[in-house]
Order: C-alpha cells, then structure tokens, then sequence
C-alpha cells in the first residue's frame, strides 16, 4: 500500500471528511514520527508498534562487484517492531 491508497480508504471511509483533508492528517502523523525520530527519540503506536533510531557505526564492507574494499560511513537509522496486537492479528489470534 502507497501513500495516497492509504489516503483513499480512510476518504472512502469517513464520507464527512475530503480527500485533501485526509491527506493532511496523514502528512502530520508521518511528519510527527519523523519529527519525534529526527531527535533521537522513540514513537510507540500502542498495538501497532514501536519506531526506535539506531546507530550504526563507521565499518569496512566489500564491493560485490569488484571486491575492492569501501569504507561505510557511521548513520542512524529508522527501525520497528512490531507490537503484540499486529503480531496476534497477523497471526490470526
């Protein structure tokens, strides 16, 4: 699912509400979860999940291609786990 059927099935489903002003909510959640990452922090959707932030640090990796030797440097990056409601309900319990 892509961004703008997200916006579509919650439009389809709340007939009070545009489609434009949807998509508005949906920007300012995503916006509030990159927000709360982009400091550092965690953002838990209670049943759905936990988005954290790791740090991976400076490392030396092979080029698949030509086996020449590349220096990676240190990032952060975006993680989830899944919470105990999404994990039951894909599981069908």
């Amino acid at each position: 699912m892509i961004k703008s059927e997200l916006v579509q099935i919650i439009a389809s489903r709340n007939l009070h509400l545009y489609a434009r002003d949807v998509e508005i909510i949906v920007d300012a959640i995503f916006g509030e979860i990159v927000g709360g990452l982009s400091e550092g922090g965690r953002v838990e959707l209670r049943g759905f999940g936990a988005f954290t932030v790791k740090h991976r640090p400076a490392h030396s990796a092979r080029n698949p291609r030509t086996g020449e030797t590349v220096d990676v440097e240190e990032k952060w990056v975006p993680a989830f786990r899944a919470g105990k409601g999404l994990r039951d309900r894909l599981n069908g319990e």
